[in-house]
């Protein structure tokens, strides 16, 4: 895990984001705000074009977000034809969890499934009966991440001095199909971290492509504000 200069913070404790998606689901309930969508709308629409592109709908794809929010990215893939029931959100924030069912069931995509899940010590729990065998190890076709690897990488570190965010790569191969996708998108690490962190043996994790976005230059160096890395697990 290469992330130099990475200290813990409160954006990396369950506390602030129960607090943040308390907040969120209140908001909802008292004006119907569906609450912010985690690096814009312009993200959102990346990630969709990739997946429509890499893991098109035509083929029924299992898909799973880990740390689902409010489950914007997940309601979007719907819009594009995405089997409702094929798609889950996971989040270890109840409150985000109750606040997507609450969205869903206003926009008429109840058939997506959110639950209460800590993705690095639990794994999401079957949504269809072609997982229960499995338990959902080694079944989706596709994990979403939109933010959740960075707030993951804030968290404490252990009695070893590793960042939480060290479990990640293993527990995300373990999940996909072979030949199946990760597809990340981050605003703390660039392209080149995330292929260094994920490509690790544990993973089973190879580059696959990026998703561009308009670069800057500050100080004399040039980049962009996110980063979106698709990895592609190998086939046994």
């Amino acid at each position: 895990m290469n992330a130099p200069g990475f200290e813990s913070s409160i954006l990396g404790s369950k506390e602030h984001w129960d607090w943040v998606y308390a907040r969120e689901l209140a908001s909802f309930r008292e004006i119907g705000d569906e609450g912010e969508v985690w690096f814009g709308e312009d993200s959102v629409d990346k990630m969709v074009r990739w997946a429509a592109e890499h893991v098109p709908s035509s083929d029924g794809p299992m898909i799973l977000e880990i740390g689902s929010g409010n489950g914007a990215l997940l309601f979007s893939l719907v819009e594009q034809d995405y089997s409702p029931e094929r798609l889950c959100g996971i989040d270890y924030s109840s409150d985000a969890v109750e606040l997507a069912k609450n969205i869903a069931q206003q926009r008429g995509a109840q058939d997506v499934a959110f639950h209460t899940c800590d993705f690095l010590i639990q794994d999401p729990p079957p949504i269809l009966q072609e997982q229960e065998s499995s338990g959902c190890i080694d079944s989706w076709d596709l994990l979403l991440d939109k933010g959740t690897y960075d707030a993951i990488a804030l968290g404490d570190k252990d009695e070893l001095g590793r960042l939480p965010v060290f479990q990640y790569p293993s527990r995300a191969g373990r999940l996909i199909k072979p030949g199946g996708f990760l597809l990340i998108t981050s605003c703390n690490f660039t392209e080149e971290e995330l292929r260094n962190n994920l490509t690790t043996p544990e993973s089973g994790l190879m580059y696959h492509s990026s998703i561009k976005y308009p670069s800057f230059t500050f100080g004399g160096q040039s980049g962009a504000k996110y980063s979106s890395v698709a990895f592609q697990k190998a086939n046994k």
